[in-house]
């Protein structure tokens, strides 16, 4: 038991608990693909209730008595139109806002469909077989609440896109219209309260379920850093989201000093430790949305979003101050680095903004190594921004 508790404990580590329970940090990537899942399900959804929605109206007809039996086929025949053009309106999309917004649309044709048919038929008198069929209709909102379960959803989106659903249960059941009892529209209501906690939860496991596989998948085992081709997916990713948002987006491309000759007198096993350590060294410095990228062997890539040319250059410089870890032999390792940001810079698009760094850091590497080339040309040596105290001294910056 102690056992299964601490590999619970393991697991359910802070920055996982934050991410399932709040959409607001997760990586682009994870965005990305749970965004691509979230909208093919709506649509998916969206079309069976298209389908399945109209098939009812014979059995209404055949059951309930005129006007009851027109006023339903009217509300079926009104969700059937709204639900195909959910399923073909929202295009498949790689932003949550665009997916969330139909999920919720999705959500809204039921509990409407329920709000009006429930009181719609409180106001017949209906025979112990009609009100066999009409309670059907009540039990709505528990098809739509367990239906988040097939959804990648965090804790505070299962509650918000929950609540419409119970409400109308018991607004329903406040306002005098309920078809059954009003004794059982409150156990009813506990019920789908309950329902809805199961269903999140489930939403959440397939988050996590769907975060592990991305993050295994994306990342490069060695230094955990994204790959490549992902890293050039989130360059697309954040370049269109700071043209959109009018935000800088600032990159750095490293290139790990004389790292060929770690390899060449200690042995392949040592370099992998030197890139390790200086990924771990990326870490200790950046925020929590920056990005980092083995673009290839010792080379890697900084993406900083919302972030200018100076805050680029401040972070790098920290990042010096900190250092990259040590090479084999006792010495620190030193890296070339060329600064880049999209809207100083001008950039067309982000493979732009890549050869722009590129070239700065191979301009970095050809005036000596361990330096900094950044926006303007502007060359620094020194591994901390000036101070207040010291405004010019501890920087070495000369215009080439």
């Amino acid at each position: 038991m102690s056992g299964a508790l601490a590999r619970i404990t393991n697991e359910l580590t802070a920055d996982l608990m934050y991410d399932l329970v709040l959409p607001i940090g997760h990586s682009p990537l994870v965005q990305r693909r749970r965004a691509i899942l979230i909208i093919s399900r709506v649509r998916w959804v969206a079309m069976t209730f298209a389908v399945l929605t109209p098939l009812w109206i014979v059995v209404d007809m055949m059951m309930f008595p005129w006007p009851l039996w027109g006023i339903l086929t009217a509300l079926r025949v009104g969700a059937t139109v709204t639900f195909a053009a959910i399923a073909l309106g929202f295009r498949n999309t790689e932003r949550m806002r665009s997916a969330l917004t139909a999920l919720a649309f999705l959500l809204a044709v039921p509990c409407l469909f329920f709000l009006i048919s429930v009181p719609s038929l409180a106001n017949f008198k209906l025979t112990a077989l009609q009100q066999v069929f009409a309670s059907g209709y009540a039990f709505l909102p528990f098809v739509m609440v367990a239906g988040l379960a097939v959804f990648p959803i965090t804790a505070v989106e299962g509650a918000v896109l929950a609540t419409p659903l119970i409400l109308s249960q018991l607004g329903v059941a406040l306002l005098g219209f309920p078809v059954e009892p009003f004794n059982y529209y409150l156990g009813a209501l506990w019920l789908l309260t309950l329902l809805a906690v199961v269903a999140t939860l489930a939403g959440m496991s397939q988050l996590h379920f769907m975060t592990q596989l991305v993050n295994q998948a994306a990342h490069d085992g060695l230094t955990r850093a994204y790959t490549r081709r992902v890293g050039e997916e989130l360059l697309d990713v954040q370049f269109n989201s700071s043209q959109r948002s009018g935000l800088p987006l600032a990159i750095a491309f490293l290139d790990l000093d004389h790292f060929k000759s770690v390899n060449d007198r200690f042995g392949h096993e040592e370099g992998d430790k030197t890139l390790k350590r200086a990924a771990d060294s990326f870490r200790k410095v950046l925020r929590r949305g920056d990005i980092v990228v083995r673009w290839g062997g010792e080379e890697f890539i900084i993406m900083m979003p919302n972030t200018t040319g100076v805050g680029a250059l401040n972070a790098i410089l920290r990042l010096r101050e900190l250092g990259l870890g040590d090479r084999p032999d006792g010495e620190p390792q030193t890296a070339s680095i060329g600064v880049a940001e999209m809207v100083e810079d001008k950039s067309s698009d982000w493979s732009d903004l890549v050869e722009l760094a590129d070239k700065r850091m191979y301009k970095a590497k050809k005036s000596g190594r361990d330096r900094v080339v950044t926006l303007g040309e502007e060359m620094v040596t020194a591994t901390a921004p000036p101070t207040a105290a010291a405004p010019t001294t501890p920087v070495d910056v000369a215009a080439s």
